[in-house]
């Protein structure tokens, strides 16, 4: 079992940074990957960031690779997400997933599937 616990979030203004972390206990995979998901009211959960063991990361799109950035903590079984430049469109609950970094996922990291936890989420509202 693996328990995570996201936390960073919080209401701040367009232009504003935060950084969100993602803190795994219990038994986390030997090569594991993390991404961060995220979920607006009426919309489904959509891949924002992933990132395994060794430090292989994916991005959602381009646009959003120039303001997020994944990083990682292994000592501290810890995920960052640093958004920069926080829009009003960013606004969601933020969620991280923890699974395996098998071939499957280097295939399929933006889908929800091959995530075996996660997160209660950490809610981000970003004010015009």
């Amino acid at each position: 079992q693996v328990q995570l616990e996201e936390s960073g979030g919080g209401l701040v203004q367009a232009g504003d940074a935060l950084r969100l972390s993602c803190t795994a206990s219990g038994q986390p995979f030997s090569s594991w990957a993390t991404g961060w998901f995220r979920q607006v009211p009426g919309r489904a959960r959509e891949f924002v960031s992933a990132i395994t063991w060794n430090g292989v990361t994916k991005y959602s799109t381009n646009s959003l690779k120039g303001r997020f950035t994944i990083s990682k903590d292994n000592a501290k079984n810890t995920v960052y997400l640093q958004i920069n430049s926080l829009k009003p469109e960013d606004t969601a609950v933020y969620y991280c997933a923890h699974g395996r970094a098998t071939p499957d996922f280097y295939v399929d990291f933006r889908q929800e599937g091959p995530y075996d936890y996660w997160g209660q989420g950490t809610q981000v509202t970003v004010s015009a």
